[in-house]
């Protein structure tokens, strides 16, 4: 494919729409062909913004190579399978889907497609989590055994806090990341779930904390804290950190530890902002699919982690209901 790749997208729901729209617009191997979505009032006023329309959904699937879907988790399964339909690649928001079995017809729907479709998986695209994996390959860690990470960050509000829409609350939201990058770095499934969780900072309908204590398919215990815990001052979004312990060392990374912090306390607006220099997360994943569309395979995230990832949150909120430890269902 020489032409400009043609991408859309299905949906303005998501937080990081804004975000897509942006590097679409300015990626000069891509021509921004429009923005679907039932809220067509959200959807003119973005493409307006950046230079594209607001166009009917049948259409812009009949004009797009590939679309990008922003929709809450609830409603990933109908865009998809529109875009499928239309023989249109995919790259999903994640979690891919609030329940397992959603999450598997979404893959097995694209897969039935022949179409190319993965995930936004941001964290892959970190120069610190690549290092990670390299190091990890390299055998810098030896016989792994143990796994940590957080991924806490500001509670966003909107249809996140939306049990119909979401499926849930942080646990839904927090775990695919780090669960993502675990699972890529050490090519390990996760096999058991014991979970704890609450709503302790917010007066919200779901869980803003948790912390998960997991056991990987070679045995090697792994925690991850994913709570909705940081306040909304908060210099960063929150943050995204993974260690790997093992026999011969340990590999430590922090997504957000590249940044310059600046403070003020004079002006309308005092206070500590970061101001990160480590690389634009986003737009290696938009990047990585507008490539995979060019190139004729899947995007590094595939819709198979996921339904394997969407089947490990499944089971922490079992774990979380009954208290007791639960096995992973793929």
């Amino acid at each position: 494919m020489t032409d400009p790749v043609r991408v859309g997208i299905l949906s303005t729901a998501h937080v990081h729409t804004e975000a897509y729209a942006e590097l679409l617009s300015a990626f000069d191997d891509v021509e921004f062909v429009g923005i679907a979505d039932d809220d067509a009032d959200a959807a003119t006023e973005l493409a307006a913004a950046y230079g594209t329309e607001c166009r009917p959904t049948d259409e812009l699937l009949n004009d797009a190579h590939g679309v990008v879907v922003c929709s809450p988790n609830a409603t990933h399964e109908r865009w998809v399978a529109e875009a499928a339909d239309a023989g249109v690649d995919v790259l999903c928001e994640k979690p891919l889907a609030p329940t397992y079995d959603q999450a598997r017809s979404i893959a097995d729907t694209c897969e039935d497609a022949g179409i190319n479709a993965g995930l936004v998986m941001p964290l892959r695209f970190s120069p610190l989590a690549r290092e990670a994996k390299t190091r990890f390959d390299e055998g810098a860690v030896g016989d792994l055994r143990f796994v940590t990470g957080t991924n806490r960050g500001k509670m966003p509000g909107g249809w996140f806090v939306d049990p119909d829409l979401a499926g849930g609350g942080a646990i839904m939201d927090h775990t695919v990341h780090i669960l993502n990058l675990v699972r890529w770095i050490t090519d390990e499934e996760v096999e058991t779930v014991y979970a704890e969780s609450g709503t302790r900072f917010h007066d919200i309908p779901v869980d803003d904390v948790n912390v998960l204590s997991m056991t990987l398919s070679d045995g090697t215990p792994f925690t991850l804290d994913g709570s909705w815990s940081r306040p909304d001052e908060w210099d960063t979004w929150g943050d995204a950190t993974l260690e790997l312990l093992g026999t011969e060392g340990v590999v430590s990374m922090d997504s957000t530890e590249q940044a310059i912090k600046h403070t003020r306390d004079t002006g309308d607006d005092p206070g500590i902002r970061s101001v990160a220099f480590g690389g634009d997360f986003n737009r290696g994943s938009l990047r990585n699919f507008v490539d995979a569309i060019r190139d004729d395979e899947h995007p590094l995230s595939t819709m198979e982690d996921g339904a394997r990832e969407a089947a490990v949150v499944e089971a922490a909120y079992e774990s979380a209901e009954s208290g007791a430890v639960v096995d992973v269902e793929y």
